[in-house]
């Protein structure tokens, strides 16, 4: 696809030497104005057509979609790189979702197949920069090839400025990107550098090396879904954060995901009204969860019933799927929920969902979002991959991040917490502000017949009918070191409480809660296990 083929010049009167001077008046100049911004705004309709014909909407309809009706505020409109085109290849700017302010830029590929030049870098900085000045989220709409390869060392080093403010606003501005066609080589660093990340089936496609370039350097041949596809990303590198079936649908989850995070980190989540839940009880919480330690059972039920109108929105849905990350509403707050997912290996921790669990712990923290962890973990995934794939070091990413996060903290224990995980889930020791228990926790360094097959063995190897002596040691074990009330005894559990009352007790401690300060030591930065 050619420059030629793509872009267009503006269109600049031809002057005849003998004519006599065009009469000006303010009139005729804006009528000029308006044509001229009119033409721009339109593109050639055979890019336009070229563009839906792939599947995809153009840079504007998508701002049309994502932002509210005529409050688009554009910057930059006649800016122009090696392209020759007005915009360079990006429409930026700024306008409002639900009548909250917000960043944007959306990359144009019916202009050079929305490469990154100079100018186009100069006017996403821009807006990274407004942004920031202004406290205000940003929502990138990723369509490139890019690198413009014509503009060599200049092209690179606009990516090197975008992914500078990216990171200097990382955790003052909420940052959201959105793939919706290629995003490829140096293009695909700033969704991986954004707080949430949108693909699109079928026409998303994010990579650092295409198809050919494997092909050529490794032999191995893959097309563009199997290497950069939405699903892939979705459900295997865990890159994108949400997956959708369409432009649409995907930029009504962008709105749905603004309407649940602050404007910056100085400001507080959108609220709505109480709505009772500090007394609200609900039975259901004590059929959901089997009361036998080895019953599945999916976690997102109890979450439904401890959140304003069972309504989450859950984070990486389908990576690392053995823990559930959700944001949601108790009494008309915004939380963020961690919880174990029984149903997907039992509910243990492994790399995938230690790194998951972390990154949303520490955005949490980051804006200032309360954390209700909910706690059913049998423990970290044994075996030599996890081992040495660095389970060990992965898992010192979700304990750094819960010891580091300084905003309220619940923890809710409602069957198993052993051994080192049931510490990671955010236990008292590591800095837990509440927690409580259903009559169901079972906090204890193992399972009881995995404990008494170690302190008992020689025993157990000598016992005529060894069967009915492990019976017999599990039970005192249990009652001894496992009953409910153990580790409310030991004060690490503030509160054994009913099922039906978890909702309550959830809303009641966060309201507790919800003047927390802490002060942290003075220092430049910890060394976070990255």
């Amino acid at each position: 696809m050619s420059t030629s083929e793509l872009d267009f010049p503006r269109a600049r009167p031809t002057a005849d030497a003998d004519a006599e001077p065009a009469a000006r008046s303010m009139a005729a100049l804006r009528e000029e104005h308006g044509r001229q911004r009119s033409r721009i705004a339109a593109g050639r309709p055979e890019a336009v057509a070229r563009q839906h014909s792939l599947g995809k909407l153009t840079a504007r309809e998508r701002l049309d979609l994502l932002l509210d009706v005529g409050s688009f505020v554009e910057v930059d409109l006649y800016r122009r790189g090696t392209t020759g085109a007005d915009t360079d290849g990006v429409v930026a700017g700024s306008g409002t979702v639900d009548g909250r302010r917000v960043f944007v830029y959306a990359q144009d590929f019916t202009i050079s197949g929305g490469s990154l030049g100079a100018a186009h870098a100069a006017k996403i900085q821009k807006v990274l920069d407004l942004a920031v000045a202004t406290g205000s989220p940003v929502v990138a709409l990723n369509d490139s090839g890019g690198a413009r390869i014509q503009e060599g060392v200049l092209a690179l080093h606009g990516y090197g400025g975008i992914f500078h403010r990216q990171v200097a606003a990382s955790g003052v501005i909420p940052q959201i990107s959105v793939v919706l066609g290629p995003s490829a080589g140096g293009a695909a660093y700033s969704p991986a550098l954004a707080d949430f990340t949108f693909m699109v089936r079928d026409t998303a496609q994010l990579y650092l090396t295409g198809p050919d370039v494997v092909a050529q350097v490794t032999g191995e041949r893959v097309s563009h879904a199997d290497l950069g596809g939405a699903d892939v990303h979705g459900s295997r590198s865990g890159v994108a954060t949400f997956v959708h079936d369409d432009e649409k649908s995907c930029l009504e989850g962008v709105r749905e995901l603004l309407s649940l995070l602050p404007s910056n980190n100085l400001e507080a989540p959108p609220s709505r009204p109480s709505c009772g839940a500090t007394t609200d009880r609900r039975p259901r919480l004590a059929d959901v969860v089997p009361v036998e330690p080895n019953r599945p059972y999916d976690i997102r039920a109890v979450l439904a019933e401890v959140v304003d109108d069972g309504d989450f929105l859950e984070v990486h849905e389908h990576w690392a799927r053995n823990v559930v990350c959700a944001l949601a509403r108790v009494d008309g707050q915004v939380v963020g929920v961690v919880g174990n997912q029984p149903i997907v290996l039992a509910g243990v921790l492994d790399i995938a969902a230690s790194q998951k669990a972390a990154r949303f712990v520490r955005f949490c923290d980051a804006f200032t979002i309360p954390l209700v962890s909910l706690v059913d973990v049998p423990g970290f995934l044994p075996g030599t991959e996890q081992e040495l794939g660095g389970a060990i070091r992965h898992g010192a990413k979700l304990l750094y991040a819960y010891c580091e996060a300084t905003v309220p903290r619940v923890q809710v224990i409602l069957r198993k917490a052993y051994g080192g995980a049931y510490i990671v889930m955010d236990s008292r020791s590591v800095g837990c502000d509440l927690s409580l228990a259903w009559p169901t926790n079972e906090i204890a360094v193992m399972g009881a017949e995995g404990a008494v097959n170690l302190l008992h063995r020689r025993e157990l190897a000598a016992a005529e009918d060894p069967a009915r002596l492990r019976a017999a040691l599990v039970a005192d074990y249990r009652a001894e070191l496992m009953h409910p009330y153990h580790a409310a005894e030991h004060g690490l559990v503030d509160d054994v409480i009913d099922p039906a009352d978890t909702r309550a007790a959830v809303a009641r401690g966060l309201a507790v809660l919800r003047d927390k300060r802490t002060e942290q030591p003075r220092r430049k930065h910890g060394n976070a296990p990255l």
